[in-house]
């Protein structure tokens, strides 16, 4: 009798379990409440205008290779990634510029204009990155830890202590480095799990290895084009797709997961497979006696990560100092992680993320005009800002900030969309609107994270950022795929 499964949310995570599951041979049903697969990231077309919004910087590109390899096909035949040199531009208050590259001499050179004293220590650095970069992919990313067993054994523990967990990435950094320029370019790595530097552990500094050495790469069509090279890919092994659709409840009898009620009806499936956000996923889909290892109580001491406010800019005229990927970084970087975790409010001038696809690929907006994705980082959703009324005020003042910074008649934009933490909630079902699922702002949260395979309910699992390995494009993606080969080999 052939296996079965059913998968709520058609993300990264999602696909990735999909086409490790029907590659094996399970027959998938796949539920998107979206009408389009993707999760948080969606394709808007506008005017001539070709934006992403969700994941823009995309790296470990070995990982999306994984999962075409593994069900049988070239990831080439299917997505088309390039490789970013340099890989970003950053832009600090006194001036400076820093471009992310892969030449070590170059980086010193560059750093060296305002700190040679940080310039002699960016080669130790990087060393430790690539060490801490190489223990994570051993003893985390690589395998699940569905039980306490998995995660006491005696090389686990002493991986955990190798990698300093008490350790802060603000912490360890300042052992290297004392500029604020350069402290801030290694801090924001943080914030690619939704974090703070400030309290977020030191593993993450390994993300300075995976950007520098392995590289960013751009994706041909803007990134959306992975999830359509995945849906293909799903649809060929015979996944049946369902967008539009949404889950309401999940049945459990005595335990047991027994399918889903939706918009559409019920699917009957004992294996279930949740990409949504997990808090959300527990609190909303599964009644709370049914799961008194995450109760409501428990889901609301978890701290969300970071959030986002997201303006899309379609601009007709060009701008020579961006790059595929820039930051702008305010005076004082730090501040807004005590205003947006501390004080829960929107910083009054945070650093500010631009994606320009165009940069690499002139078709992704009109000629002489800019697509320009531009993010800065703000608090998950609380009752001390109201986005809906909040929304275009604090887009005037991003738009001012980056005039300030040289992006000139930028608030002339032909095409001028805001993307607030209500619009990630009420799109995706984020919990409190986080981008992240759950911050990585303490040990608990990062390195025992919520377990891909439910307490409670036998043959509900759970793949994306809020639970093992983490965040980010790649990583949940790898989720899906370690979901996908654990059920398959164990039948659960």
């Amino acid at each position: 009798m052939t296996n079965k499964a059913v998968i709520i949310g058609a993300g990264m995570g999602g696909l990735s379990c999909a086409i490790t599951l029907a590659a094996r041979g399970w027959r998938i049903t796949m539920l998107e409440r979206q009408q389009e697969a993707g999760g948080k990231l969606q394709r808007l077309l506008k005017d001539g205008y070709t934006f992403d919004r969700g994941p823009n910087t995309i790296t470990m590109p070995h990982v999306f290779r994984g999962i075409f390899e593994s069900s049988g096909a070239r990831m080439e035949d299917y997505i088309g990634l390039y490789e970013l040199e340099p890989r970003a531009r950053n832009i600090f208050a006194d001036g400076s510029v820093i471009d992310l590259t892969r030449d070590a001499e170059k980086m010193k050179d560059q750093i060296s204009t305002f700190s040679p004293s940080d310039a002699l220590q960016y080669e130790s650095f990087l060393r430790e990155s690539a060490a801490l970069f190489h223990l994570s992919e051993e003893y985390f990313l690589n395998k699940l830890l569905i039980n306490w067993r998995d995660k006491m054994t005696p090389s686990m523990l002493r991986s955990l202590l190798r990698v300093r967990p008490a350790t802060s990435l603000k912490s360890l950094l300042q052992r290297y480095f004392k500029h604020p320029n350069t402290l801030a370019m290694m801090s924001r790595y943080s914030t690619c799990v939704g974090s703070s530097p400030h309290q977020a552990p030191s593993i993450f500094a390994m993300l300075g290895h995976v950007e520098a050495d392995m590289g960013v790469y751009g994706v041909r069509g803007g990134t959306y084009s992975i999830i359509e090279g995945m849906v293909k890919r799903a649809r060929e092994l015979g996944v049946e797709l369902i967008t539009g659709t949404e889950v309401k409840h999940i049945a459990v009898r005595n335990g047991q997961a027994e399918g889903v009620d939706t918009s559409g009806g019920f699917y009957e499936a004992k294996t279930i497979i949740a990409n949504g956000d997990m808090l959300s996923v527990n609190r909303m889909l599964v009644d709370e006696q049914d799961r008194p290892s995450l109760n409501n109580g428990k889901i609301s001491r978890y701290e969300p990560s970071l959030s986002g406010f997201v303006t899309l800019a379609g601009v007709p005229r060009q701008y020579g100092k961006l790059l595929h990927h820039t930051v702008f970084f305010p005076e004082h970087y730090g501040r807004e992680f005590q205003e947006i975790f501390g004080d829960k409010l929107p910083a009054e001038h945070p650093a500010l993320y631009i994606c320009y696809s165009g940069y690499s690929e002139k078709s992704m907006a009109p000629d002489g005009c800019s697509n320009l994705f531009i993010q800065a980082n703000a608090p998950y959703l609380n009752p001390l800002t109201n986005w809906n009324r909040e929304s275009a005020a604090y887009g005037n003042q991003v738009l001012e900030d980056l005039k300030a910074y040289g992006l000139a008649d930028i608030d002339q934009a032909d095409v001028l969309m805001h993307y607030t933490p209500q619009d990630f909630a009420d799109d995706t079902l984020a919990y409190k609107g986080a981008i992240h699922g759950i911050s990585s702002n303490s040990i608990r949260q990062t390195f025992f994270r919520p377990g891909n395979r439910s307490k409670d309910v036998k043959g509900l699992w759970f793949v994306g950022g809020g639970t093992h390995p983490g965040g980010g494009a790649p990583i949940v993606t790898l989720s899906g795929r370690l979901v996908g080969e654990y059920i398959d080999a164990h039948k659960v």
